[in-house]
């Protein structure tokens, strides 16, 4: 069974992955970061979920599913830092002025897990940045310290995962989730030779 990733822009599959059971709750739809709270907190009923499907019709989309035998398994939030809360975060640190990319949720639907899936969505999430010319990307999850990290929290993803991917740590935070720091960890994504005439 093959992993593919691919942008999510199918709302169908963002809803079986990150909607609400009830369709018109107020909850999730990996929202909070994206926009700005007080439209979060307007946004009621199937307002929420009309709102997700627009902006999986926008260039880029909200982010990144995996597919397993074209069944979506996973999703990556993941998108311009400038278009989200992270923009203005006060406990997330900007540690320098390029117009980085954010990655703050990692979902894998029940029963997938354990799979490599999550490993793949940050590999899927990186590539889709650097296709759309992102210089850089970055994460803000736990350093859980190989404690086991609460299932409901672990959506922000551990810093030993996002090591695996090429990730290292830029910066530490002021926020804590699980009663674990968060660590803002980078990967840079410029050609390597162009980062040498710019230094």
């Amino acid at each position: 069974m093959s992993i593919e990733v691919r942008p999510a822009t199918d709302f169908d599959d963002v809803a079986a992955l990150v909607g609400p059971k009830k369709p018109t709750s107020n909850v999730c739809f990996c929202l909070s970061y994206r926009i700005g709270s007080a439209e979060n907190r307007a946004l009621r009923g199937d307002k929420r979920a009309k709102r997700v499907r627009e902006l999986c019709h926008q260039d880029p989309p909200p982010g990144v599913i995996a597919y397993l035998d074209e069944e979506p398994v996973g999703w990556a939030a993941v998108h311009p830092r400038r278009e989200t809360s992270f923009a203005r975060n006060r406990l997330i640190p900007h540690v320098d002025d390029l117009d980085v990319w954010s990655l703050w949720c990692i979902r894998v639907r029940p029963g997938h897990r354990k799979q490599g899936i999550s490993h793949a969505l940050i590999d899927g999430a990186v590539a889709h940045a650097k296709k759309s010319g992102a210089p850089a990307i970055e994460g803000y999850p736990v350093d859980n310290r190989g404690e086991t990290v609460n299932l409901t929290m672990a959506y922000v993803g551990t810093m030993g995962l996002f090591e695996s991917a090429g990730f290292a740590k830029a910066a530490d935070t002021g926020s804590t989730l699980d009663g674990f720091p968060r660590v803002l960890m980078r990967l840079d994504l410029r050609d390597p030779r162009k980062r040498a005439k710019k230094a």
